[in-house]
């Protein structure tokens, strides 16, 4: 088996990226799902995530099988939740945004491997509490966040021109 990893994703990884994205993209849209289908994420979103150095690549050998981007400033659109509440709001999170695999890795649960690591890399700096949202329909991103504890909290409206409406999760670490 090939050796399985993330990085800090490069300029010169962009294209790559976009490629995963741009799949990513075309299979929500066979399931259904308007998640994605209003041009973003765009590449100056990935550019500016690459130049914050908040944008990673998973990699399995030499081949970059999948990215998603660790924010670990408060996200703007999170501080309105409805139909609920943050379990933790007096401390820092990390936010994972941005998660695509690679269809040609596509059913080899390379999410997991993704999102273990994006987290302890949160860990490595000090975080303890993660969010994520997603679209109602997107029911592998749902189960890859709740394989993870992450728990269903409410849901937020993010800038999505077709439907804003996600669910929000969060995942609590205990000291």
């Amino acid at each position: 088996m090939a050796q399985i990893s993330i990085r800090h994703s490069t300029s010169a990884d962009l294209d790559q990226i976009m490629k995963i994205v741009d799949d990513a993209k075309m299979l929500l849209k066979k399931e259904g799902s308007p998640q994605w289908q209003d041009g973003h994420p765009s590449r100056e979103m990935f550019a500016a995530d690459i130049k914050d150095q908040t944008n990673w690549v998973l990699t399995v050998g030499n081949e970059i099988a999948g990215t998603a981007t660790l924010q670990s400033t408060p996200e703007p659109t999170y501080s309105e939740i409805r139909d609920g509440a943050w379990q933790i709001i007096d401390q820092p999170y990390a936010t994972i945004h941005r998660v695509a695999i690679s269809s040609s890795f596509r059913g080899q649960h390379l999410g997991k491997y993704l999102f273990s690591n994006l987290i302890s890399m949160g860990q490595v700096q000090g975080i303890k509490n993660f969010r994520l949202d997603t679209y109602p329909k997107n029911t592998r991103m749902q189960h890859l966040a709740e394989s993870f504890g992450f728990v269903k909290r409410g849901q937020v409206l993010v800038d999505d021109k077709i439907d804003p409406h996600r669910i929000a999760f969060e995942l609590n670490i205990a000291d």
